[in-house]
This record gives structure tokens, sequence and C-alpha cells, in this order.
């Protein structure tokens, strides 16, 4: 793989940017960072998820085995899992420790608890630019003392991390609490031709070409998010021209932005 910068100078492209599709919901607040930077420089943003994740019901995670009560510590990748993991908590009648320490990958992640814990009271921890390295180094200094659920997908799981806590002899169990689905977005990629797409997950790829079979780049930039979807961006014979997150670029919006403005000095 080629050393991981923010922007690949190698697949720099001279066309112009005028429709950026970015694998997300819409946000909701009308002050999102994307929406400046559509604004900064004058392009289109089309929000659409391309994978829609479904519950795994409380039912179903029973057979399982994985007992939520006797973990001491839980990892947190994304907003979406916590929001099931205390959805599954909820389901089963579990009360989770006031002492269960929580390791996040970004602060926002980390932020998200609020709505769910009394932060304050709480042991919360996350990397410091939102890598598996940073967050890495978080949980090295705790991974002797703790045992570990790390709440994922059931078909996107981070496979960096999991090798990682193999690797340092960590206790730790994964926790499938829902999975993803492909969305049809058919429509969409027959009525608009896109100058970048914005990839979060390895299973976004997935969909993007059952949404759009025979997909071929032809200039198209691609900016992934995750050491997982770059890798499979590259894997997949695909130029990446963006890879989220470095310690210059924490977010997707960063990085488009990142991008844009090296691509406005070329002109």
């Amino acid at each position: 793989m080629a050393k991981a910068t923010s922007v690949e100078k190698k697949t720099a492209t001279n066309k112009s940017i005028k429709k950026i599709f970015i694998s997300q919901a819409r946000p909701e607040s009308e002050r999102s960072p994307y929406f400046e930077l559509a604004t900064k420089h004058k392009v289109e943003l089309h929000f659409h998820p391309l994978i829609e994740l479904v519950s795994i019901p409380s039912k179903e995670f029973r057979k399982s085995k994985i007992d939520i009560s006797t973990y001491t510590a839980v990892i947190f990748t994304s907003k979406n899992a916590i929001e099931h993991f205390f959805r599954t908590c909820d389901e089963l009648k579990v009360n989770v420790s006031q002492d269960t320490k929580y390791f996040c990958i970004t602060e926002s992640v980390a932020l998200f608890l609020q709505k769910f814990i009394m932060y304050r009271k709480r042991k919360v921890f996350f990397g410091s630019d939102g890598s598996n390295k940073k967050l890495f180094d978080v949980l090295n200094k705790h991974k002797a003392a703790e045992r570990f659920l790390y709440v994922c997908s059931e078909n996107q799981q981070d496979n960096e991390i999991v090798n990682w806590l193999k690797d340092h002899s960590c206790q730790f169990d994964l926790g499938y609490m829902y999975r993803s689905v492909s969305s049809d977005l058919k429509h969409v990629f027959d009525q608009h031709e896109y100058d970048v797409i914005c990839l979060f997950t390895p299973s976004g790829l997935k969909s993007l070409y059952e949404n759009k079979p025979g997909f071929i780049q032809n200039g198209t930039a691609i900016c992934a998010f995750g050491s997982n979807t770059c890798k499979a961006v590259e894997d997949a014979g695909l130029t990446l021209h963006i890879r989220v997150p470095s310690p210059q670029t924490p977010s997707m919006m960063a990085g488009l932005d990142l991008y844009l403005s090296q691509l406005s000095k070329k002109k």
C-alpha cells in the first residue's frame, strides 16, 4: 500500500469538480461544515447513504452467549455502534456498570455518549486524531486490566482493530448488534455523474458496484475513510485520491477541503 497521506499527489486530477457524492445522510443542521465547503468551492453535495444499518434483534443477539454485564470496557468506532449498544442493553434489560470504560475512535463519537450516560461520571477515552493508531495508543494503556467488548456490524468490523486486540493478547469479544445492507440508489446514479465519490466503509464500495454495475472510475476522484475502506478501494483496482483520517485531515470534510483547495491552486 502507498504511504498514507491525506491527499495523493500522484493521483491528482485536473478535471473541474462540480458534483460530489457523499455516502452518508444529509446533515440535519444547515450550519454543518459540509455546507460551508459547498459554498467555498462552489460545488454540489449529494448525500445518499450507500448502506442501511439493520438492527440485530435482542432475541438473535442472545444466541451469541455474550453477557454484556461481564465486560469492563466497550470499544466504539461509530455513533451507530453506540446507539445499537444501548438499544440492545435496553431490550435485554442490562444495567451497564458505572465503572465501565468506553474507548472511542474520535472525540465526536465519544461526545455522542452524552445521549445515553452521565458523561462526566464515566470513564471515556478517545484517540487524538481519529486514526486507529491513536486509538491503539489509548487501548494499550488499559489492555492488561480490561475485558473488552468491541461493538460492531456483523459484516463490517474493522479488521485492523480485531487483529491488534489479538496480537496484544487482549481479552475481548465482538458484539454483533447490527448489520449493513446495500441501499437501492440505482436511480441516483442513473440521473447523475459524480466527479468525486466519498466512501466510509468497504460495504459502501460493495454497494456502489451493486448500484452502478460495471462502474469505471474514468477520472472520478475517490475519497475513503479508514484503513479498511482505503484498502478495499485499492484492492478493487481503483485510484485513491484522498485517504482520511490523517493528522492534517481528521474528517472527510477536511480531506475534501484540502483536495479542492489544491486543485484550485493549479488553475
